[in-house]
């Protein structure tokens, strides 16, 4: 039966498919801007400048700094070559932290954004912002940090390596799940969030097995596309929160921790949520929506243990009372000695506990 519920439409124009860079100069006059400062990391600036050179005139310059995480100095660094340059307009080029950078220059100053992921992060479709200061990071919704513009182009993934594009892939099966326990969940986003964990957990093994596979990059882009919408149209709980903690505190790669934590954080929610579960297991097609997802991650081949992409032993504590100080709505209370059970769990990377057992418990 279906309820009540509230739906808002994100008001960003998408352009999608292969060879789709070359509508950058148009989409930017599209905008309005005049003058567009492309934002890299530095590992990206040859991509950057070849397309600043591309924009011709509305070249503005290339700022090659962001950095995983949005550390606040880093945004500061690029805010003083925006203005020196005179942009009114911002290309993100990039994964998650070329997106947060432009999405904090935007919240400072009302700059337009045009955003082309090269990775399946699907921040570019959110509303949202996680910024780093003092080793703490906070995030904040508000539609100022929306990009106006998304193209989405096939070609440029071809060369994102096979492990990255399985973590990164796995970053966005987690913003779907989550949505599908969201407390402002609603039956249009949890269509989409069960599409796009289903697609992408088709494509991701076939990228594994043949990281040239146009077509299951184009079915990676377009999952990550419904993914990245439902993180932009409803709120996120628990797994969230912790990769939130375990990056701005102990500096863990974003989508590595994203998919190490998913499958611990949907185990201890699963009692709470069993719709939920439904859809993952329907998408996955497996009897355990929490194992299914271990059991996929296993199978792209990327690391499982936290302990294995830099967190420190001593610091599970630590996480588990900066996770509970204020948490994010959970469908499951948050418990501390829970919590900590559950990161050492992710630590050591032992499968996570089944649905079964959860209930149970």
């Amino acid at each position: 039966m279906i309820g009540s519920f509230v739906y808002d439409a994100l008001p960003v124009r998408v352009v999608f498919g292969r060879g789709t860079l070359s509508a950058a100069a148009a989409e930017v006059e599209r905008l309005g801007a005049k003058r567009a400062l492309v934002l890299t990391t530095a590992q990206q600036e040859a991509e950057g400048r070849r397309l600043g050179a591309s924009l011709g005139g509305l070249f503005s310059g290339i700022y090659p700094g962001a950095t995983m995480h949005t550390p606040a100095d880093v945004t500061e660094a690029a805010l003083s070559v925006m203005t020196e340059s005179g942009a009114d307009c911002v290309v993100s080029l990039g994964g998650g932290s070329t997106t947060g950078l432009g999405k904090a220059l935007a919240l400072r100053t009302g700059v337009k954004q045009l955003c082309i992921p090269t990775t399946y992060a699907g921040s570019e479709m959110t509303p949202i912002l996680g910024e780093t200061k003092d080793g703490l990071k906070t995030t904040v919704r508000t539609f100022d940090v929306l990009p106006e513009t998304v193209i989405y182009d096939v070609d440029l993934t071809l060369t994102l390596p096979a492990a990255l594009s399985a973590t990164s892939g796995i970053n966005a099966v987690a913003h779907a799940v989550e949505a599908l326990y969201a407390q402002d969940r609603n039956p249009i986003v949890s269509l989409m969030a069960e599409e796009g964990i289903r697609t992408l957990a088709v494509a991701l093994p076939a990228i594994i097995r043949d990281p040239q596979d146009a077509e299951a990059r184009t079915r990676a882009l377009y999952g990550a596309w419904l993914c990245g919408y439902c993180l932009g149209s409803v709120g996120m709980a628990l797994h969230h929160k912790l990769c939130h903690v375990l990056g701005g505190s102990f500096n863990l790669p974003h989508a590595e921790t994203h998919t190490i934590v998913l499958p611990h954080a949907v185990a201890y929610n699963a009692a709470a949520t069993p719709e939920a579960m439904g859809a993952i297991r329907r998408a996955l097609d497996v009897p355990d929506a929490a194992n299914g997802l271990f059991d996929l991650i296993c199978r792209l081949g990327v690391p499982q243990a936290l302990a294995d992409i830099g967190m420190p032993q001593e610091g599970i504590g630590h996480a588990a009372d900066i996770a509970v100080e204020k948490p994010y709505w959970n469908p499951r209370p948050i418990e501390r000695d829970a919590i900590h059970a559950l990161l050492a769990r992710a630590y050591a990377g032992e499968p996570p506990l089944s649905e079964t057992v959860s209930k149970a418990a």
